[in-house]
C-alpha cells in the first residue's frame, strides 16, 4: 500500500505542475537580441538555442547543379535559410508569461518572420528543482 501512495503523491504532483516545450523557430535571426534580454526581464533565463536551416536550402542542395550554383551561393551570403529555433522547457504560468513576451517583442504575424508553438510535456527530469 505504500508503494501505491507514493506513486500517487507523485502522479499528483505532476499533474499540479504541467510543463510545456514553447519552441519558437526564428527565420529574422537578428531579432533574438532582441527577445533574449527581454524574457531575461522576466526571469525566463533557462533555454536552448540552436541553429537551424529551412527546408529549401536542403532540396536546393540535393539538386545541386551549376545552374544554381550561384544562386545558392548569394541565398547563403544573404543568410535567407538561416533560422535560430529556441526552446524553452516552462510550467503553463511561465510559458503564457513567455509567449506574451515573445510577442511583444516580435511581430510573428509579419511574413518571414517565425512560428511559435508550444506542445505538453508529460514528463521532464532535471530541471534542477526538487
Amino acid at each position: 500500500m505504500y508503494v501505491l501512495s507514493s506513486n500517487l503523491d507523485v502522479l499528483y504532483k505532476e499533474r499540479m505542475n504541467k510543463m510545456q516545450l514553447l519552441i519558437l523557430i526564428l527565420k529574422q535571426i537578428d531579432l533574438i537580441d532582441k527577445i533574449l534580454p527581454q524574457l531575461a526581464e522576466e526571469g525566463i533565463k533557462g533555454g536552448t538555442i540552436l541553429e537551424g536551416s529551412g527546408m529549401a536550402k536542403s532540396l536546393r542542395d540535393l539538386h545541386d547543379t551549376p545552374m544554381f550554383g550561384m544562386l545558392r551561393h548569394l541565398a547563403e551570403e544573404d543568410g535567407f535559410e538561416a533560422s535560430k529555433v529556441m526552446m524553452f522547457v516552462l510550467d503553463d504560468n511561465r510559458a503564457v508569461v513567455a509567449r506574451n513576451t515573445i510577442k511583444k517583442a516580435v511581430d510573428l504575424r509579419a511574413a518571414n518572420t517565425g512560428i511559435m508553438f508550444s506542445l505538453p510535456i508529460t514528463y521532464v527530469e532535471g530541471l534542477g528543482e526538487n
